[in-house]
């Protein structure tokens, strides 16, 4: 009898943890970017964010979405994707727009030229929505041709998860390059350590394809050096980068 009465309480309570876990993996991983949002658009300086972190995010969830459809996950991974794609797209407007308002340079650039000296630094948010949505159809007509592939379904899953490893790199990069942290939300960071390790463990708990634990793990080490970072730039001050340094810094990112 007390046994019967444990389990119809226990199954319940465990329905609410996974209901709590998947949700978490949904929206988790756009909290992180709450606070970069309200203080770019509170200080109307976007410089301290690299807006390279957005792509890398967009490409790979965009593959991991492809990659679903050659091998099907949970669908809480899924959504998350395309929770994710929006947010970055979010996050890319509001600094197109305070990067473009605050610029002395009043030629403009577009997708459209096809300069690669300003790729991703382009004019205009409609221009980063046609890079994407170039970039979205042609790995999809290629998907579409080698689905049956399983090499290549297997490759694409890890080209996905690998590239959203490297999501801390490029503000890895950039804080290297200004000698500081000043700029980039600190919050942030340690919400991307955080979530990366919860995502991490809950991939190795369901049984994620493999690899995403092993580029979860690689995200986790990334984040530990960007918080290392700022405690060396914070106690540990570095000589401060050359005006004209600062600026083609600033211009390449």
């Amino acid at each position: 009898m007390e046994a019967g009465g444990l389990e119809w309480l226990l199954v319940p309570m465990h329905q609410l943890v996974s209901w709590g876990a998947a949700g978490a993996m949904v929206f988790g991983g756009v909290v992180p970017y709450i606070p970069q949002y309200r203080d770019i658009r509170r200080t109307q300086n976007a410089g301290g964010f690299s807006t390279y972190v957005c792509l890398v995010l967009l490409v790979a969830n965009i593959l991991r979405i492809l990659f679903w459809f050659g091998r099907r996950f949970e669908s809480p991974l899924l959504w998350q994707s395309v929770i994710m794609i929006i947010t970055m797209l979010l996050m890319l407007k509001l600094c197109t727009e305070v990067r473009v308002s605050n610029e002395l340079n009043i030629k403009r650039r577009s997708f459209a030229d096809f300069d690669l000296n300003y790729f991703w630094h382009w004019s205009k948010f409609t221009d980063y929505v046609q890079c994407v949505l170039t970039f979205t159809c042609v790995t999809g007509y290629i998907t579409y041709l080698w689905l049956d592939s399983s090499l290549f379904v297997e490759t694409l899953g890890f080209l996905a998860v690998f590239t959203e490893a490297m999501l801390g790199v490029p503000q890895l990069y950039r804080n290297y390059q200004n000698r500081s942290t000043e700029g980039m939300s600190v919050k942030m960071v340690l919400m991307w350590t955080s979530g990366d390790t919860f995502k991490t463990v809950y991939f190795i708990l369901n049984q994620a394809p493999f690899q995403f634990s092993i580029c979860g793990l690689l995200q986790v080490f990334v984040d530990i050096a960007i918080l290392l970072q700022v405690y060396l730039y914070s106690y540990y001050p570095q000589k401060p980068v050359s005006h004209t340094a600062h600026a083609a810094s600033t211009k390449a990112l």
